[in-house]
């Protein structure tokens, strides 16, 4: 009876653990919340689910009202040949620049190749070259304490250690002239 008892409490903390450590799954930047909001040039649309920023000059931003500290982002992405786009994440204020975020560039054809798609901008050049213009692409952002982690389409791109930023805003950049489109954006938020 003893035996039965412990092995119940047992079963019971280990779910009740496990139910307690799971990670928080959302959406981002959808159609019709509120949990972002929008400065600059750029205009960005929806439909079909795809969220669209085109931009003729100057730059553009949306940016989640909610601080992230370690998190996997997971979203599709397609530029066109001329856009200037990016993922920017744990900015430390509103105003989104490699100074204050760290700049998960998409711009493939970057006059510094160091700075192109898949590297973090004045921080870490990519360890590998990805092509992505006109085609959906994925990116996997993944930060826990001061590690992060890249992947766009499988291909790892960056695997560095920082501690400039441990925590907040996560943006989406459009720059320059032309268009980027974004789908399927989600956050799992890690323990």
């Amino acid at each position: 009876m003893t035996k039965n008892l412990g092995l119940k409490f047992t079963i019971y903390f280990s779910l009740l653990f496990l139910i307690l450590a799971c990670e928080e799954s959302k959406n981002l930047f959808q159609e019709n919340e509120n949990d972002w909001s929008s400065y600059g040039e750029a205009n960005w649309s929806f439909s079909n689910n795809i969220l669209t920023g085109k931009i003729k000059k100057g730059e553009g931003y949306l940016i989640t009202k909610q601080h992230y500290s370690n998190f996997e982002l997971k979203l599709e992405f397609k530029p066109d040949s001329t856009i200037n786009s990016g993922v920017f994440i744990r900015c430390n204020s509103e105003n989104m620049n490699p100074e204050t975020c760290y700049e998960l560039n998409i711009w493939d054809v970057h006059p510094d190749q160091t700075n192109r798609t898949g590297a973090v901008v004045a921080r870490a050049n990519p360890l590998a070259n990805v092509s992505t213009i006109n085609q959906w692409n994925t990116y996997r952002i993944l930060t826990k304490e001061n590690q992060l982690k890249v992947w766009i389409n499988d291909t790892l791109t960056i695997d560095t250690i920082d501690s400039f930023s441990a925590t907040g805003y996560i943006g989406l950049q459009a720059k320059g002239h032309g268009e980027v489109s974004f789908r399927n954006i989600n956050i799992t938020t890690l323990n």
